[in-house]
């Protein structure tokens, strides 16, 4: 029996889509109608069904039938037997990569906010029909959604999947987009802009290639026959959500490449090209590799793993690694990179009061629900899950004498669990960590797990040829580092600039901020009787001696606060990492095959 959705953008001024779904119904069934609490990749309850409106249900013959709620996202059917509808409306105003919106330019939904499944038959076969707005006849749509036969790609019309899971496993974009395609090993990825934007099309299909590219030739195969990258592109923001042929990104249109400066390289669009090639990774690595928890998911309550630092931190470590190995940046550029890395991990003491399993576990409230004393209390499975990576690519080089690396692991976990669909246990990656080195590391493996330290990656990056330098920062607000240039002075604190003042978004403990009073979303506005901005507290921390007791005007919510306080000499919480033995470091750099 298939299930048969229906979704319409017929109110886009007030937001709401129109959403059915029609099955068949035995009357010696009783049928209970659910929404997921969660979508898979971003892990924290959602309530999606706070969103869903005027739900109803009718027979064949129009006829009312009861609908009783169970709890806040489930619905039971009343008796009823042969054809059922059940209609209602969601209200989508949520342009982030999880949920659905709607207005006038555009439109986009996730399957798991949008469509109730029917409980008792979510293994049927499922058809959804996408229906135009008349309003907005020129629309397209872009998704990775199975196109029914005689619907041909972009267009409105019919499309299907196997079940819901692969239903609400594929987000659909609505729009007057910009798209384009390019080829990687026979499969074509679509490109698509949801807004306006200037980028170079082409060296974005270039650049995107070759880590696509990298990423098919690392794993052996491509489990997809079409892939799509859908991107909400806005004034300003930063985010991505995998999906099994698809992923929803989320950027701003100037972090695209200026198609009239074409030999520029960006921090920007190095960022986004890094969210491509963080987020197609997951295509393999967790999409498919993914924990023994999460086979299957069950999306109506949370779902615990400690395993997550694998999933996010060994796709963060492939993430900007692959920019290298593809070409697009020099590896002095990725050492950069890798040294803000290891010093967002070293600069705050969250490291020592967590260890990335318990990261991984709690990711529900301590990581998804950050409060103001994240950078002190919480560690990253991202961040310190990638060093964590690196260390374990440079282990398995070393003892392997550079046979294997992380790379033959990650293959192997594709083809004893990826390809098969088995969930992993940590002991997995132990154990083929172990095969590849020839010889047991289980100790040393699980203690890193396990602790609440850094993980040592010094006498592993100079034996490749690294040097690893413990350094000062060089600016205020920021992760950079040289052990070449001047030192700035510290406050122990970050902020983003307002029209008026400096917004603290961060205070690190034991500094000179935490010290003198100052609390995350403080505003600051004055240091020794001068207006502070992000160039005016650079100014003055550079000609100030430091240790000097200052008068220190700021806002909490709405009252007027004063306090001292005092730039000190930056500590060597920074890390810097350059080459020191350019032929030892192809040991870590050359791709084995």
């Amino acid at each position: 029996m298939t299930i048969k959705y229906r979704i319409a953008a017929n109110d886009v001024n007030h937001h709401l889509f129109d959403v059915s779904l029609t099955f068949s119904a035995d009357k010696h069934q009783n049928y209970t109608l659910s929404l997921p609490a969660w979508l898979p990749g971003s892990y924290m309850i959602r309530d999606f069904a706070k969103n869903l409106i005027s739900l109803t249900a009718q027979n064949q013959q129009n006829q009312e039938i009861a609908l009783t709620a169970l709890d806040k996202q489930r619905w039971q059917l009343g008796a009823c037997s042969g054809e059922i509808t059940v209609s209602y409306q969601v209200f989508a105003f949520d342009l982030s990569v999880r949920t659905a919106y709607l207005d006038s330019q555009r439109g986009f939904f996730n399957g798991s906010s949008t469509f109730l499944a029917v409980d008792n038959l979510q293994e049927s076969p499922c058809q959804l029909f996408i229906e135009c707005p008349a309003a907005h006849e020129h629309w397209r749509v872009a998704t990775g959604m199975r196109r029914a036969k005689h619907t041909d790609k972009y267009q409105f019309g019919d499309y299907i999947a196997d079940n819901y899971a692969e239903l609400i496993d594929c987000p659909v974009a609505i729009g007057d987009f910009d798209s384009f395609e390019f080829q990687v090993e026979g499969v074509t990825h679509h490109m698509v802009f949801t807004s306006k934007h200037y980028g170079d099309r082409k060296r974005i299909a270039d650049d995107v290639a070759k880590l696509c590219q990298h990423h098919i030739d690392l794993f052996g195969e491509a489990p997809f026959n079409e892939y799509w990258f859908i991107t909400h592109l806005l004034e300003s923001g930063f985010g991505g959500l995998e999906h099994k042929n698809s992923t929803i990104l989320q950027a701003s249109r100037f972090d695209l490449p200026n198609p009239q400066q074409k030999d520029e390289l960006s921090e920007e669009y190095k960022t986004f090209l890094s969210l491509c090639s963080h987020e197609y990774f997951h295509a393999w690595n967790v999409c498919r590799i993914k924990p023994k928890a999460f086979v299957p998911y069950q999306l109506n309550q949370e779902s615990y793993t400690e395993q997550l630092w694998a999933y996010e931190g060994i796709t963060s470590y492939y993430d900007d690694f692959s920019l290298y190995r593809a070409n697009i940046i020099s590896f002095e550029d990725y050492l950069k990179i890798l040294s803000k890395a290891i010093t967002r991990v070293s600069r705050g003491n969250g490291q020592l009061k967590q260890s990335v399993k318990e990261s991984s576990f709690f990711t529900w409230t301590k990581f998804y629900k950050q409060g103001p004393d994240a950078v002190n209390n919480i560690v990253s499975y991202y961040t310190k899950g990638a060093l964590i990576a690196l260390w374990l690519d440079l282990t398995i080089r070393e003892k392997s004498k550079g046979r294997y690396s992380l790379d033959q692991l990650m293959r192997e976990l594709w083809i004893h669990f990826g390809r098969p669909g088995i969930g992993t246990e940590q002991e997995d990656f132990i154990n083929i960590a172990n095969i590849l080195c020839g010889e047991d590391i289980t100790d040393a493996f699980t203690h890193l797990l396990d602790a609440k330290a850094p993980v040592d990656l010094a006498p592993l990056l100079k034996k490749v040829g690294i040097n690893y330098t413990n350094s000062k920062f060089t600016k205020l607000n920021s992760v950079d580092t040289s052990e070449n240039q001047m030192s700035a002075p510290y406050l122990g604190a970050h902020y983003k600039t307002l029209s008026l003042g400096l917004q603290i978004t961060q205070v690190l403990e034991n500094s000179p901020a935490a010290k003198a009073g100052i609390a995350v979303n403080d505003v600051l506005i004055a240091i020794d009787g001068l207006k502070m901005n992000e160039k005016s507290i650079q100014q003055l921390a550079s000609y100030l001696p430091t240790n000097n007791a200052l008068s220190c005007h700021f806002f909490r919510d709405d009252q007027l606060l004063q306090t001292d306080i005092s730039f000190i000499e930056s500590p060597t919480t920074g890390v810097s990492l350059s080459v020191d033995n350019e032929a030892l470091s192809q040991q870590w750099r050359h791709i084995l095959r």
